[in-house]
């Protein structure tokens, strides 16, 4: 009977442990993505969650989604060691806002590869910039893909344009000159009078979805601007409603947005999907750049406009393939958020600026 006892015991141990290993393993996330925001936003969340998911399952590792109930430095921190303590090899960061959070997890968590996209570790002053072994930076030249978006909308015909910007942090600063250079450049290209091009400019204080943003839009469509940028994030898509209701065209920012509204003629894309998904395969495949921050260009096939979808009726490939070749031989210099301090700033021919504070 005891030996039947024992047996039992033992039997019922040995269910417990597996029932116990498989619990922990089905909990287990290899792979994280941490936001501010949705992986919906149409925008750079969504370029970096579908970058992971798509390496994620040809590879069949776990991975998984996590959105602050905060979003300030310490929500951040909470994430970050949530996602931790489930497993996480490597964490993504697809924003700006997490480095202060990522200076201090990348000492919290010496075991754990983070990945921060658009920013680079620093104390939350700005005044200690500190990037260890196990954090890749990577940052886009926003500047070059807002100024192949202005060029291309200038040369398509549109001379009264919009820029309506989130927020003036450094990616949508760069975005918004370059855009404004661009349209300058190829202005002068096609010899056309001082004054000739009009950008009405301004950020809106926020990077979501709102009534004011559509009505702000709603204003500059029916004051007789053609085009707005909107380097906006969520709040692109008040601008997409607009447009809509007015008969107006955006271009769109960070991932194809052409899906999401046929009013978008184009978009000023950061190759964000492909750079998450390839950065996840340098930590599987040993070629990791920590302690770095790289910087994708068009050198790097960083940035770009989507030529296949982009609703052009003038401005055609081989004008784009033109006007990319002279970004790649350096022959154009775009000045970004580092150069100047506002947008009035910009040594312009051409183009005139109302900014709209």
């Amino acid at each position: 009977m005891k030996k039947i006892l024992s047996f039992i015991i033992i039997i019922i141990s040995i269910i417990m442990m597996i029932s116990c290993n498989l619990g922990k393993r089905d909990n287990t996330y290899e792979i994280a993505l941490i936001t501010e925001g949705t992986i919906d936003d149409k925008s750079f969340n969504q370029g970096a969650w579908e970058g992971l998911k798509k390496y994620a399952d040809e590879k069949s590792i776990t991975y998984k989604y996590y959105q602050p109930t905060q979003n300030t430095t310490d929500g951040y921190i909470d994430s970050i060691d949530l996602a931790a303590a489930s497993g996480a090899k490597l964490i993504i960061t697809p924003n700006y806002l997490f480095e202060a959070a990522i200076y201090r997890a990348q000492d919290n968590h010496p075991d754990i590869n983070f990945v921060i996209l658009d920013g680079s570790p620093q104390d939350g002053t700005y005044t200690d910039f500190r990037i260890e072994k196990n954090v890749c930076s990577i940052v886009y030249a926003e500047e070059e893909a807002g100024f192949l978006a202005g060029y291309a909308i200038v040369k398509e015909g549109y001379t009264n344009l919009g820029v309506m910007g989130g927020m003036a942090v450094p990616p949508v600063v760069r975005f918004s000159y370059g855009f404004v250079q661009g349209a300058n450049y190829a202005a002068k290209e096609m010899k056309l009078s001082p004054g000739a091009v009009k950008i009405n400019y301004t950020y809106v204080g926020g990077f979501n979805a709102a009534p004011e943003n559509q009505t702000l839009a709603t204003s500059l469509y029916q004051s007789g601007v053609q085009v707005i940028f909107a380097p906006a994030g969520g709040a692109g898509n008040s601008v997409m409603s607009a447009a809509e209701n007015n008969n107006g065209l955006v271009i769109g920012v960070d991932i194809d947005q052409s899906f999401e509204s046929p009013t978008v003629i184009t978009s000023a894309m950061k190759m964000i999907k492909d750079s998450v998904y390839n950065v996840v395969d340098s930590f599987y495949n040993g070629t990791f750049k920590g302690g770095t921050s790289t910087r994708l260009d068009s050198k790097a096939n960083g940035i770009g406009l989507p030529m296949k979808t982009s609703k052009f009726k003038v401005f055609n490939e081989n004008d784009y393939e033109n006007i990319y070749k002279k970004l790649l031989g350096g022959n154009i210099e775009i000045l970004k958020d580092t150069d100047v301090k506002t947008v009035m700033e910009l040594p312009l021919d051409i183009v005139r600026v109302n900014y709209i504070k």
